[in-house]
């Protein structure tokens, strides 16, 4: 694949993140992830040898093609960097292995609040408030507040379509056959996948649970598609829109790779995902202890 078409930054001496970096994730597919004098080392499908911080990271996203050793992860998880499996370019997201050396007062704090139907509800309130800030929220029950927001995404789109001169005949997906969708539809989903996929990651590492969720339930991961809804409209709403035109009827995986990537970096995500949980849920974050 030519460069500049991955979604994730290539692994390289040049590109790994310094200690001051605080890097929050590395995404690594088509190797083999393995301990060498007790570090971890990443060895590519060109038998390029790179080692691995794993103390400076929050999160490695495993690829296709990759296989770890037992050692590898033993080293990682005690290092409290998290390990995911996931699909190309983050796509999709499969599994997460959790930390034993992680804090988990995140953890309890959120049991806690997602408990208490009032605290619950306050929660919520203070995500549709980051999303609609001139909307009247006070004294709203969830049924009445998710009712606006579906009037309000639907308006959302008819504004991006305007916008970017986009014919729109409103949000389709059908499971297992993406392809059906139209063009529109078809950048948001693969974008809203692997928004999933890296705040999934973000959740694990900073120990939470992407199962406890205070708008939605009754699916996967409440909590990540809470929070995803915090950064769809300019990350994956607006890029869907104003992909579609250019791709001229084509859909073109690496161009909303690219594009996708590009807006991760330049919003900055993880580090505003970092301080966004804390204030949704009103809580001190736990330092993550280290043995």
């Amino acid at each position: 694949m030519a460069t500049g078409q991955r979604l994730f930054v290539k692994v390289t001496r040049e590109s790994l993140p310094q200690v001051r970096d605080k890097y929050p994730f590395l995404y690594l597919e088509r190797g083999r992830l393995e301990v060498d004098d007790s570090s971890i080392k990443w060895i590519d499908s060109e038998a390029n040898v790179v080692p691995l911080p794993v103390a400076t990271l929050n999160a490695l996203l495993l690829g296709p093609g990759t296989t770890v050793t037992h050692d590898a992860v033993k080293t990682a998880t005690s290092a409290n960097c998290a390990v995911c499996w996931v699909g190309e370019d983050s796509l999709l997201f499969y599994a997460a292995g959790f930390l034993p050396t992680a804090d988990t007062r995140n953890l309890k704090a959120q049991i806690s609040l997602s408990a208490d139907p009032q605290a619950a509800v306050e929660v919520a309130r203070r995500m549709f408030a980051r999303r609609f800030p001139d909307a009247e929220l006070s004294g709203k029950t969830l049924k009445e507040m998710m009712g606006m927001e579906g009037h309000r995404v639907r308006a959302l789109y008819d504004s991006k379509a305007k916008e970017y001169r986009v014919g729109w005949r409103g949000r389709q997906f059908t499971p297992g056959k993406f392809e059906i969708s139209d063009i529109t539809n078809q950048v948001m989903t693969a974008s809203n996948a692997a928004l999933y996929g890296i705040l999934c990651s973000a959740v694990h590492s900073m120990g939470y649970s992407p199962h406890i969720g205070f708008i939605h339930s009754g699916s996967p991961l409440p909590f990540v598609y809470d929070l995803a809804d915090l950064y769809k409209e300019g990350l994956c709403i607006d890029l869907a829109f104003a992909l579609t035109r250019d791709m001229a009827g084509r859909y073109d995986k690496h161009k909303v790779s690219s594009a996708f990537r590009q807006r991760v970096i330049d919003m900055d995500l993880l580090a505003r995902v970092a301080e966004d949980i804390p204030e949704m849920l009103r809580c001190k974050v736990a330092r993550r202890s280290r043995k």
